[in-house]
């Protein structure tokens, strides 16, 4: 028998504090009856001798504090979990939003999972394709690990996502590809198209979206995660998938964090977070990763919008100590209209070199991005040098480099939303470009895959060409 306690005591913005409790357990979850009968739920945050203070998951507005009872129901917040969880939509806390019948469970599992212990991981180090050049080519993501999008307010980082979602695919295996995709606290239109791409492309069907909206409780943006990455831990480890997580926009879950430690009277710690922010989100990234035995795995891309576009933000900071890398997006790009606006040179992919090469990519996949980045880097000092001393007083073979620079942004880097490029089709526009420049400047790439790919009689002529102009 569930007592029902009439002593709801205080609320304060989403918590309420209950008196004179018996046996309650932290993370219970609480049904509270309000005085018109309705029913809301929340979870035990913090016991302290008889009293209980309860987190709502909705709003308390209109809650008459000695009309009220609450109920703790002896047990956390839980999911329901299920294979015909693909192709659905569910709201924050696991309630179905897309208006489709009830799901039939085959079991429940508390919300709260705990990170993957290290000593039963297994090393990434299968490639998987998202079909965007930027990242399959210079910054791979490989199955089972963690790597974040860095952005910014209006960069377009919903469009990225959605493409992600809807062209990732592990080669070479036969196992079944799944996407779990955890939007927290977006607005209204960000929803809707995610909804309409996903029904659109037909994503959807090996997809599981959680929605919570910006007008939706701020506490309900701390749950919607951990139902995702329950949802992505049956899928993986249980029906033996391979699960791609996306999380958008972690910023919006840390905020609702801040919000409630706030409410609890917490000593805050950097820029106002709480102390355990980087606690917090570690047990959420390092949910992420493949089981030794298992034939499933979860790969994880979180996406946060960087306030003020600052990197040193504790949000992208601590980020990136627990992530193996990140996908950065420039707001300068992005003016320059090179989508997606991925500025590859201070990207990383900490696990891109297990993930590429011979039978994963290909055997030249390593030279060739090595050298990319050096020769793109190059020509972007090219350029900052020509924008000081005028383009006339660069040397012939640095015009080479700031042509290069140029073209890469435009052939490589961007591709539009909608384009899915093959791994194969990428290296071979590096190639492309690569010709663009002397055979005896790319020395990051072993003669081997020189005399294969790039035609010896090109750097001859272009050899010719210069010895003439100089004469």
């Amino acid at each position: 028998m569930i007592k029902a306690y009439h002593t709801v005591r205080e609320i304060v913005g989403p918590l309420m504090v209950v008196d004179g409790v018996e046996g309650v357990k932290y993370d219970e979850l609480v049904e509270i009856e309000t005085q018109t009968g309705s029913i809301r739920r929340g979870k035990v945050l913090e016991i302290s001798g008889d009293k209980a203070v309860v987190q709502l998951f909705e709003s308390s507005a209109g809650i008459n504090l000695k009309q009220t009872s609450a109920r703790f129901l002896g047990k956390p917040l839980e999911l329901g979990l299920s294979e015909e969880m693909l192709g659905r939509v569910f709201d924050g806390i696991g309630r179905i939003k897309d208006g489709g019948p009830k799901l039939i469970a085959e079991r429940y599992a508390d919300i709260n999972g705990l990170p993957i212990n290290p000593v039963a991981r297994d090393y990434p180090s299968e490639f998987i394709q998202t079909g965007i050049s930027a990242i399959d080519g210079l910054n791979t993501l490989v199955r089972g690990q963690k790597l974040p999008v860095f952005s910014g307010s209006g960069l377009p980082h919903a469009e990225l996502a959605a493409q992600i979602a809807r062209q990732s695919k592990v080669l070479g295996s036969d196992s079944k590809f799944a996407v779990v995709f955890a939007a927290i606290g977006i607005t209204f239109e960000e929803a809707q198209f995610f909804l309409d791409d996903f029904t659109k492309t037909g994503a959807i069907d090996r997809a599981v979206l959680f929605m919570n909206l910006a007008d939706e409780p701020a506490v309900e943006r701390i749950s919607t995660p951990r139902m995702a990455l329950t949802a992505a831990e049956f899928l993986a480890y249980e029906k033996e998938m391979h699960v791609l997580v996306i999380l958008t926009d972690m910023t919006n879950y840390c905020e609702a964090l801040r919000e409630v430690s706030a409410a609890r009277k917490e000593i805050p710690g950097r820029r106002g977070y709480p102390g355990y922010l980087y606690t917090d989100l570690a047990n959420l990234y390092e949910r992420a990763g493949r089981i030794k035995g298992r034939a499933g795995s979860i790969t994880q891309i979180p996406i946060l919008s960087m306030p003020e576009d600052d990197i040193t933000h504790p949000i992208p900071d601590l980020t990136g100590y627990i992530t193996e890398g990140q996908i950065i997006l420039s707001r300068e790009l992005h003016r320059k209209n090179i989508i997606p606006p991925i500025n590859v040179l201070p990207s990383l992919s900490r696990l891109k070199d297990k993930g590429i090469g011979k039978e994963k990519t290909r055997e030249d996949h390593a030279d060739t991005m090595n050298q990319l980045f050096s020769a793109y880097a190059r020509g972007r000092q090219a350029k900052e040098l020509a924008q000081i001393l005028g383009e006339s007083a660069l040397s012939e073979l640095d015009q080479q480099f700031a042509r290069f620079a140029d073209a890469f942004e435009k052939n490589y880097v961007s591709q539009g939303y909608t384009v899915n490029r093959a791994i194969t089709e990428t290296l071979e526009i590096g190639w492309t470009l690569l010709k663009m420049l002397p055979r005896h400047e790319l020395k990051r790439i072993r003669d081997a895959y020189l005399d294969e790919y790039y035609p010896q009689s090109r750097d001859l002529n272009a050899s010719e060409s210069e010895s003439g102009e100089t004469s």
